[in-house]
Protein backbone atom coordinates (compact mmCIF):
# COMPACT_ATOMS: atom_id res chain seq x y z
CA UNK A 1 0.00 0.00 0.00
CA UNK A 2 1.30 3.45 -0.91
CA UNK A 3 1.73 5.66 2.12
CA UNK A 4 0.66 9.29 2.14
CA UNK A 5 0.54 12.32 4.41
CA UNK A 6 -2.81 12.94 6.12
CA UNK A 7 -3.84 15.66 8.57
CA UNK A 8 -5.70 14.32 11.60
CA UNK A 9 -7.67 16.10 14.35
CA UNK A 10 -8.71 13.52 16.90
CA UNK A 11 -10.75 15.43 19.50
CA UNK A 12 -13.90 17.08 18.13
CA UNK A 13 -17.16 17.40 20.06
CA UNK A 14 -20.77 17.13 18.90
CA UNK A 15 -23.04 19.90 20.11
CA UNK A 16 -26.39 18.44 19.06
CA UNK A 17 -27.81 15.42 17.28
CA UNK A 18 -29.73 15.93 14.03
CA UNK A 19 -32.95 15.80 16.05
CA UNK A 20 -31.74 18.65 18.26
CA UNK A 21 -30.88 16.57 21.33
CA UNK A 22 -28.04 18.14 23.35
CA UNK A 23 -24.79 16.14 23.45
CA UNK A 24 -22.05 18.61 24.45
CA UNK A 25 -23.89 21.36 26.30
CA UNK A 26 -21.13 23.91 25.68
CA UNK A 27 -20.83 22.91 22.01
CA UNK A 28 -22.34 24.76 19.07
CA UNK A 29 -25.86 23.66 18.12
CA UNK A 30 -24.68 23.41 14.51
CA UNK A 31 -21.94 20.93 15.44
CA UNK A 32 -23.43 17.59 14.31
CA UNK A 33 -21.94 14.36 12.99
CA UNK A 34 -22.80 15.44 9.44
CA UNK A 35 -21.55 19.02 9.77
CA UNK A 36 -18.24 17.84 11.24
CA UNK A 37 -17.74 15.46 8.32
CA UNK A 38 -18.45 18.22 5.78
CA UNK A 39 -16.26 20.83 7.51
CA UNK A 40 -13.32 18.43 7.86
CA UNK A 41 -13.48 17.12 4.30
CA UNK A 42 -14.49 20.14 2.24
CA UNK A 43 -13.11 23.12 4.15
CA UNK A 44 -10.41 22.07 6.59
CA UNK A 45 -8.46 19.46 4.65
CA UNK A 46 -8.57 17.00 7.55
CA UNK A 47 -8.34 13.38 6.32
CA UNK A 48 -8.87 11.66 9.69
CA UNK A 49 -11.13 13.15 12.33
CA UNK A 50 -11.89 11.75 15.78
CA UNK A 51 -15.44 12.48 16.96
CA UNK A 52 -15.37 11.82 20.66
CA UNK A 53 -19.08 11.86 21.54
CA UNK A 54 -20.01 8.76 19.58
CA UNK A 55 -21.01 6.90 22.74
CA UNK A 56 -24.27 8.90 22.75
CA UNK A 57 -27.22 6.83 21.45
CA UNK A 58 -28.55 9.95 19.70
CA UNK A 59 -25.28 10.30 17.79
CA UNK A 60 -25.30 6.61 16.95
CA UNK A 61 -28.78 7.06 15.45
CA UNK A 62 -27.36 9.84 13.25
CA UNK A 63 -24.49 7.59 12.17
CA UNK A 64 -26.93 4.80 11.26
CA UNK A 65 -29.00 7.26 9.24
CA UNK A 66 -25.90 8.41 7.31
CA UNK A 67 -24.92 4.80 6.59
CA UNK A 68 -28.43 3.77 5.57
CA UNK A 69 -28.74 6.75 3.22
CA UNK A 70 -25.44 5.90 1.54
CA UNK A 71 -23.91 9.26 2.52
CA UNK A 72 -21.18 7.45 4.43
CA UNK A 73 -19.75 3.93 4.57
CA UNK A 74 -17.99 1.83 7.21
CA UNK A 75 -14.54 0.79 6.02
CA UNK A 76 -12.74 -2.45 6.74
CA UNK A 77 -9.84 -0.81 8.58
CA UNK A 78 -12.23 0.86 11.02
CA UNK A 79 -14.01 4.18 10.80
CA UNK A 80 -16.73 5.87 8.74
CA UNK A 81 -15.77 7.27 5.34
CA UNK A 82 -17.24 10.53 4.01
CA UNK A 83 -15.74 11.71 0.73
CA UNK A 84 -12.00 12.24 1.40
CA UNK A 85 -12.28 12.01 5.20
CA UNK A 86 -12.56 9.10 7.65
CA UNK A 87 -14.39 9.69 10.92
CA UNK A 88 -13.01 7.78 13.92
CA UNK A 89 -15.52 6.88 16.62
CA UNK A 90 -14.45 8.03 20.05
CA UNK A 91 -15.62 9.06 23.50
CA UNK A 92 -14.34 11.46 26.16
CA UNK A 93 -14.94 10.24 29.70
CA UNK A 94 -14.39 11.75 33.11
CA UNK A 95 -12.94 9.74 35.99
CA UNK A 96 -12.18 10.71 39.57
CA UNK A 97 -9.87 8.38 41.45
CA UNK A 98 -9.26 8.55 45.17
CA UNK A 99 -6.78 11.24 46.17
CA UNK A 100 -7.08 13.49 43.12
CA UNK A 101 -9.30 15.71 41.02
CA UNK A 102 -11.40 14.62 38.04
CA UNK A 103 -9.63 14.00 34.73
CA UNK A 104 -10.61 13.19 31.16
CA UNK A 105 -9.67 10.20 29.03
CA UNK A 106 -10.11 9.80 25.27
CA UNK A 107 -11.14 6.39 23.97
CA UNK A 108 -11.24 5.32 20.32
CA UNK A 109 -13.00 2.19 19.04
CA UNK A 110 -12.76 0.50 15.65
CA UNK A 111 -16.39 0.44 14.53
CA UNK A 112 -19.96 1.29 15.37
CA UNK A 113 -20.74 -2.12 16.84
CA UNK A 114 -17.84 -1.80 19.29
CA UNK A 115 -18.98 1.71 20.22
CA UNK A 116 -22.53 0.52 20.83
CA UNK A 117 -21.15 -2.18 23.13
CA UNK A 118 -19.14 0.50 24.93
CA UNK A 119 -22.34 2.48 25.43
CA UNK A 120 -23.94 -0.53 27.10
CA UNK A 121 -20.99 -0.74 29.49
CA UNK A 122 -21.23 2.99 30.26
CA UNK A 123 -25.02 3.19 30.81
CA UNK A 124 -25.15 1.91 34.42
CA UNK A 125 -21.98 3.85 35.31
CA UNK A 126 -22.94 7.39 34.22
CA UNK A 127 -25.78 9.75 35.04
CA UNK A 128 -26.76 10.47 31.42
CA UNK A 129 -25.18 8.41 28.66
CA UNK A 130 -26.51 10.79 25.99
CA UNK A 131 -24.24 13.62 27.15
CA UNK A 132 -20.54 14.23 26.54
CA UNK A 133 -17.70 13.81 29.03
CA UNK A 134 -19.82 12.22 31.75
CA UNK A 135 -18.31 11.15 35.09
CA UNK A 136 -17.84 7.36 34.97
CA UNK A 137 -18.31 5.42 38.20
CA UNK A 138 -15.16 3.38 37.72
CA UNK A 139 -11.45 3.91 38.27
CA UNK A 140 -9.24 5.01 35.42
CA UNK A 141 -7.58 1.61 35.41
CA UNK A 142 -10.92 -0.22 35.23
CA UNK A 143 -12.06 1.98 32.36
CA UNK A 144 -8.78 1.43 30.53
CA UNK A 145 -9.02 -2.34 30.85
CA UNK A 146 -12.61 -2.41 29.59
CA UNK A 147 -11.77 -0.19 26.61
CA UNK A 148 -8.73 -2.23 25.57
CA UNK A 149 -10.74 -5.45 25.88
CA UNK A 150 -13.01 -4.09 23.12
CA UNK A 151 -10.09 -3.38 20.79
CA UNK A 152 -9.91 0.29 21.71
CA UNK A 153 -7.11 2.80 22.21
CA UNK A 154 -6.81 5.20 25.14
CA UNK A 155 -5.12 8.60 25.55
CA UNK A 156 -5.20 10.99 28.53
CA UNK A 157 -6.84 14.22 27.32
CA UNK A 158 -5.24 17.70 27.64
CA UNK A 159 -2.95 16.07 30.16
CA UNK A 160 -1.50 19.17 31.89
CA UNK A 161 -4.54 21.43 32.16
CA UNK A 162 -5.62 22.49 35.66
CA UNK A 163 -9.21 21.53 34.86
CA UNK A 164 -9.69 17.84 33.96
CA UNK A 165 -6.07 17.04 33.05
CA UNK A 166 -4.65 13.83 34.58
CA UNK A 167 -1.29 15.46 35.37
CA UNK A 168 -2.87 18.87 35.79
CA UNK A 169 -5.16 18.14 38.72
CA UNK A 170 -5.29 14.42 39.56
CA UNK A 171 -1.83 12.87 39.93
CA UNK A 172 1.89 13.54 39.59
CA UNK A 173 2.48 10.53 37.31
CA UNK A 174 0.48 8.64 34.70
CA UNK A 175 1.45 5.45 36.53
CA UNK A 176 -0.58 6.61 39.54
CA UNK A 177 -3.79 6.24 37.52
CA UNK A 178 -3.26 3.97 34.50
CA UNK A 179 -1.38 0.95 33.17
CA UNK A 180 1.46 2.59 31.25
CA UNK A 181 1.53 -0.21 28.67
CA UNK A 182 -2.13 0.45 27.82
CA UNK A 183 -1.70 4.11 26.86
CA UNK A 184 -1.61 4.65 23.09
CA UNK A 185 -0.67 8.34 23.16
CA UNK A 186 -0.82 11.48 25.31
CA UNK A 187 -2.77 14.56 24.28
CA UNK A 188 -0.93 17.78 25.15
CA UNK A 189 -3.77 20.30 25.22
CA UNK A 190 -3.73 23.85 23.88
CA UNK A 191 -1.39 25.29 26.54
CA UNK A 192 1.58 22.89 26.22
CA UNK A 193 4.02 21.79 23.54
CA UNK A 194 6.46 18.93 22.97
CA UNK A 195 9.39 20.75 24.66
CA UNK A 196 7.35 21.09 27.82
CA UNK A 197 6.36 17.42 27.71
CA UNK A 198 10.01 16.57 27.11
CA UNK A 199 10.85 17.69 30.65
CA UNK A 200 9.00 14.64 32.04
CA UNK A 201 10.90 11.39 31.40
CA UNK A 202 7.75 9.33 32.03
CA UNK A 203 6.31 10.66 28.76
CA UNK A 204 9.31 9.73 26.57
CA UNK A 205 7.77 6.45 25.42
CA UNK A 206 4.55 7.99 24.08
CA UNK A 207 3.62 9.73 20.85
CA UNK A 208 2.04 13.10 21.48
CA UNK A 209 -1.29 14.26 20.04
CA UNK A 210 -2.21 17.86 19.30
CA UNK A 211 -5.97 18.07 18.81
CA UNK A 212 -8.45 20.93 18.61
CA UNK A 213 -10.93 19.94 21.34
CA UNK A 214 -13.32 21.81 19.03
CA UNK A 215 -16.68 23.02 20.35
CA UNK A 216 -17.60 24.64 17.01
CA UNK A 217 -16.92 23.81 13.37
CA UNK A 218 -14.63 26.82 12.98
CA UNK A 219 -12.28 25.44 15.66
CA UNK A 220 -11.74 22.11 13.88
CA UNK A 221 -8.07 21.78 12.98
CA UNK A 222 -6.80 24.61 15.23
CA UNK A 223 -4.47 21.86 16.43
CA UNK A 224 -3.85 18.77 14.35
CA UNK A 225 -1.42 15.96 13.60
CA UNK A 226 0.25 14.94 10.35
CA UNK A 227 0.37 11.17 9.84
CA UNK A 228 2.13 9.00 7.26
CA UNK A 229 -0.40 6.22 6.62
CA UNK A 230 -2.10 4.22 3.89
CA UNK A 231 -5.82 4.88 3.88
CA UNK A 232 -7.20 6.98 6.75
CA UNK A 233 -8.62 4.39 9.18
CA UNK A 234 -8.61 3.23 12.79
CA UNK A 235 -6.06 0.50 12.09
CA UNK A 236 -3.72 2.82 10.17
CA UNK A 237 -3.95 5.32 13.02
CA UNK A 238 -2.97 2.57 15.45
CA UNK A 239 0.01 1.60 13.29
CA UNK A 240 1.12 5.24 13.07
CA UNK A 241 1.07 5.63 16.85
CA UNK A 242 3.06 2.40 17.20
CA UNK A 243 5.48 3.35 14.41
CA UNK A 244 4.82 0.07 12.63
CA UNK A 245 5.10 -0.91 8.93
CA UNK A 246 6.45 2.48 7.91
CA UNK A 247 3.49 4.34 9.41
CA UNK A 248 4.35 7.19 11.78
CA UNK A 249 3.54 10.61 13.11
CA UNK A 250 5.23 13.14 10.82
CA UNK A 251 4.53 16.24 12.90
CA UNK A 252 2.36 17.79 15.58
CA UNK A 253 0.82 21.12 14.61
CA UNK A 254 -0.09 22.69 17.93
CA UNK A 255 -1.27 26.05 19.07
CA UNK A 256 1.70 28.00 20.34
CA UNK A 257 1.43 27.16 24.07
CA UNK A 258 1.42 30.84 25.06
CA UNK A 259 -1.83 31.25 23.13
CA UNK A 260 -3.50 28.57 25.26
CA UNK A 261 -6.02 29.86 27.78
CA UNK A 262 -4.47 28.06 30.77
CA UNK A 263 -0.78 28.59 30.03
CA UNK A 264 -0.08 30.87 33.01
CA UNK A 265 -1.27 30.56 36.60
CA UNK A 266 -4.20 32.80 37.48
CA UNK A 267 -6.63 33.98 40.14
CA UNK A 268 -9.92 32.10 40.17
CA UNK A 269 -11.75 35.16 41.49
CA UNK A 270 -10.75 37.74 38.87
CA UNK A 271 -9.05 35.54 36.19
CA UNK A 272 -5.96 37.78 36.09
CA UNK A 273 -2.64 36.10 35.28
CA UNK A 274 -0.23 35.88 38.21
CA UNK A 275 3.25 37.40 37.89
CA UNK A 276 4.77 34.63 40.02
CA UNK A 277 4.02 31.09 41.18
CA UNK A 278 5.07 31.88 44.78
CA UNK A 279 2.09 34.00 45.78
CA UNK A 280 -0.46 33.47 48.52
CA UNK A 281 -2.88 36.13 47.27
CA UNK A 282 -3.74 37.74 43.93
CA UNK A 283 -2.03 41.15 43.56
CA UNK A 284 -5.02 42.41 41.53
CA UNK A 285 -7.96 41.54 43.79
CA UNK A 286 -6.47 39.98 46.92
CA UNK A 287 -8.18 36.65 46.22
CA UNK A 288 -6.64 33.52 47.70
CA UNK A 289 -8.03 30.96 45.20
CA UNK A 290 -5.07 30.66 42.84
CA UNK A 291 -4.88 28.10 40.04
CA UNK A 292 -1.55 26.77 38.82
CA UNK A 293 -1.31 27.07 35.04
CA UNK A 294 0.17 24.55 32.64
CA UNK A 295 3.63 26.15 32.56
CA UNK A 296 3.79 26.19 36.37
CA UNK A 297 2.53 22.62 36.64
CA UNK A 298 5.17 21.37 34.21
CA UNK A 299 7.82 23.17 36.28
CA UNK A 300 6.47 21.43 39.37
CA UNK A 301 6.48 17.93 37.81
CA UNK A 302 9.61 18.10 35.65
CA UNK A 303 12.56 15.83 36.32
CA UNK A 304 14.66 17.64 33.68
CA UNK A 305 15.75 21.27 33.47
CA UNK A 306 15.15 21.40 29.73
CA UNK A 307 12.88 19.43 27.45
CA UNK A 308 14.33 16.78 25.16
CA UNK A 309 12.93 15.27 22.00
CA UNK A 310 13.16 11.45 22.16
CA UNK A 311 14.50 9.95 18.90
CA UNK A 312 11.12 8.68 17.67
CA UNK A 313 9.07 11.74 18.63
CA UNK A 314 7.57 13.81 15.83
CA UNK A 315 8.63 17.46 15.58
CA UNK A 316 6.29 20.06 17.08
CA UNK A 317 5.37 22.90 14.73
CA UNK A 318 3.58 25.82 16.39
CA UNK A 319 0.41 26.75 14.52
CA UNK A 320 -1.63 29.95 14.69
CA UNK A 321 -5.22 29.28 13.55
CA UNK A 322 -6.84 31.76 11.18
CA UNK A 323 -9.12 33.12 13.89
CA UNK A 324 -6.13 34.52 15.83
CA UNK A 325 -4.98 36.84 13.00
CA UNK A 326 -6.18 40.46 13.21
CA UNK A 327 -8.38 41.20 10.22
CA UNK A 328 -9.39 37.60 9.58
CA UNK A 329 -13.05 37.61 10.55
CA UNK A 330 -15.75 35.29 9.18
CA UNK A 331 -15.93 37.03 5.79
CA UNK A 332 -12.15 37.02 5.19
CA UNK A 333 -11.87 33.43 6.43
CA UNK A 334 -14.57 32.38 3.98
CA UNK A 335 -12.81 34.22 1.15
CA UNK A 336 -9.51 32.49 1.90
CA UNK A 337 -11.12 29.05 2.06
CA UNK A 338 -12.98 29.67 -1.19
CA UNK A 339 -10.13 31.16 -3.22
CA UNK A 340 -6.95 29.65 -1.74
CA UNK A 341 -7.93 26.20 -0.46
CA UNK A 342 -8.57 24.43 2.83
CA UNK A 343 -7.41 25.93 6.12
CA UNK A 344 -4.45 23.54 6.12
CA UNK A 345 -3.51 24.89 2.65
CA UNK A 346 -3.74 28.49 3.89
CA UNK A 347 -1.74 27.92 7.07
CA UNK A 348 0.95 25.58 5.75
CA UNK A 349 1.16 25.38 1.95
CA UNK A 350 0.03 28.49 0.04
CA UNK A 351 2.79 30.94 -0.89
CA UNK A 352 2.72 34.54 0.28
CA UNK A 353 1.79 36.00 -3.09
CA UNK A 354 -1.24 33.71 -3.40
CA UNK A 355 -2.36 34.72 0.09
CA UNK A 356 -1.76 38.42 -0.59
CA UNK A 357 -3.87 38.29 -3.75
CA UNK A 358 -6.86 37.32 -1.62
CA UNK A 359 -6.25 38.80 1.82
CA UNK A 360 -3.81 41.64 1.21
CA UNK A 361 -0.12 41.93 2.01
CA UNK A 362 -0.48 42.59 5.76
CA UNK A 363 -2.52 39.47 6.51
CA UNK A 364 -0.43 37.37 4.12
CA UNK A 365 2.81 38.41 5.81
CA UNK A 366 1.33 37.63 9.25
CA UNK A 367 0.37 34.13 8.15
CA UNK A 368 3.82 33.48 6.71
CA UNK A 369 5.53 34.97 9.80
CA UNK A 370 3.53 32.59 11.99
CA UNK A 371 4.38 29.65 9.73
CA UNK A 372 8.08 30.47 9.94
CA UNK A 373 8.23 31.21 13.67
CA UNK A 374 8.52 35.02 13.52
CA UNK A 375 5.85 35.83 16.10
CA UNK A 376 5.68 37.27 19.61
CA UNK A 377 2.94 36.27 22.03
CA UNK A 378 1.07 37.58 25.03
CA UNK A 379 0.35 34.50 27.15
CA UNK A 380 -3.17 33.32 27.92
CA UNK A 381 -4.51 32.63 31.42
CA UNK A 382 -7.75 32.23 33.33
CA UNK A 383 -9.78 31.04 30.35
CA UNK A 384 -8.65 33.86 28.02
CA UNK A 385 -6.59 32.96 24.97
CA UNK A 386 -3.24 34.63 24.35
CA UNK A 387 -2.60 37.15 21.56
CA UNK A 388 -0.13 37.38 18.70
CA UNK A 389 2.17 40.21 17.63
CA UNK A 390 5.27 40.78 15.55
CA UNK A 391 8.52 39.39 16.96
Amino acid sequence: MTLRSVFADLHVHIGRSDSGQPVKISGSKSLTFRSIAHEASQRKGIGLIGIIDCHSPAVQADIRACLDAGEMTEISGGGIQYRDTTLLLGAEMEVRDEGGGPYHLLGYLPDLRAMEDWTEWLKPRVTNVNLSSQRVRATGLELQQELLARGGMLAPAHVFTPHRGLLGCSADRLADRLDLAGIAAVELGLSADAQMAGRLSELDRYPLLTNSDAHSTGMIGRECNELLIGEPSFEEFRLALEGQSGRRLIANYGLHPQLGKYHLSYCLSCSDALPSEDLEACPSCGGSKLVRGVAGRVDQLADREAGIMPPNRAPYRPQVPLGFFPGVGPAMREKLLTEVGTEMDVLHRANESALAAVAGERIASLIVDAREGRMAFTSGAGGAYGRIGRA
